[in-house]
């Protein structure tokens, strides 16, 4: 019995010490990108970089103001197209029966999750770019909404799924139809978690690079059109670090810190709307 036990506890502080310096690895990979980061984006970081636009090249200073806002344009329209359906689609398959129907539904959505990027910007390049005969926003954010569609229809299902059938029973009892159970009771129970997926899926695509690069290219002016090509952050990063100008490179970091930064807020955000009560106590 004591060598099974000195056996157990062998294995057992193996397994906890293994865990335990993996997570810790894991957390260390973070910081070492989150500071390597702030060290070399905070030196191009200043009023400038959020208000001008970009200057000719050879010259220093300028900012990316142009690409903040039209990466902005990217994804509200990206919200507005991909959100709404992804979250009726959610809705059906958490909803209603059947099982050949649903079970297409969730496997095509599985492989489009799995669709890499830049296959989802040739796609999007074809239907739009080529017709229209020009790179635009509504092209980036319909190559966008393509990502963020898969992903608004599995966290959507997922937490509907989470509310308790009981509630579903007692609202059918009192002489509820199905929609307006699903309208008043189902759908309000689960919002808030249908909400964190939805951020963290948009979240997920606005560092995307690939499909912008075949959509919406760039532009180193304002866009005052949809149909325009526009600048994005993602695109300017890989356009200024792959230059030769040093005063770019500076840009490219500094580029890179504030879309994480937007990446972060997006979290916090998420977690703040999931579990409100532990984001305070935390």
């Amino acid at each position: 019995m004591s060598y099974r036990f000195a056996r157990r506890k062998a294995v057992n502080v193996v397994m906890f010490s293994i865990t335990g310096i993996s997570a810790a690895i894991t957390v260390s990979v973070l910081f070492f990108i989150l500071g390597y980061l702030l060290w070399h984006g905070s030196m191009a970081l200043n009023w400038d970089f959020f208000t001008q636009l970009p200057k000719p090249v050879g010259e220093a200073g300028g900012g990316m103001a142009n690409a903040i806002v039209g990466t902005g344009k990217i994804l509200l329209l990206a919200t507005l197209i991909g959100v709404p359906i992804g979250f009726i689609a959610g809705v059906y398959l958490s909803e209603f029966g059947g099982k050949t129907f649903p079970f297409v539904i969730r496997y095509v959505t599985d492989l489009l999750n799995g669709v890499p990027s830049i296959v989802i910007g040739i796609f999007a390049y074809a239907m739009l770019v080529v017709p229209m005969k020009r790179f635009s926003t509504l092209a980036g954010a319909l190559a966008l909404s393509v990502m963020v569609i898969p992903i608004t229809v599995r966290s959507t299902e997922q937490f509907l799924r989470a509310v308790p059938h009981s509630l579903r029973e007692g609202a059918l009892a009192l002489g509820a139809t199905k929609w307006w159970t699903i309208a008043t009771v189902v759908i309000p129970a689960g919002i808030r978690g249908v909400l964190t997926g939805t951020i963290l899926g948009i979240a997920r695509v606005a560092g995307e690079t690939a499909p912008l690069l075949f959509t919406s290219f760039s532009n180193r002016y304002w866009s005052t059109s949809w149909d325009q090509p526009v600048a994005s952050l993602p695109v300017m990063i890989f356009t200024y670090a792959i230059s030769p100008y040093e005063d770019w490179h500076r840009q490219a970091w500094a580029a890179g810190l504030v879309l994480l930064g937007l990446v972060l807020v997006a979290n916090l955000a998420a977690r703040l709307i999931l579990s409100p009560k532990s984001f305070r106590s935390a």
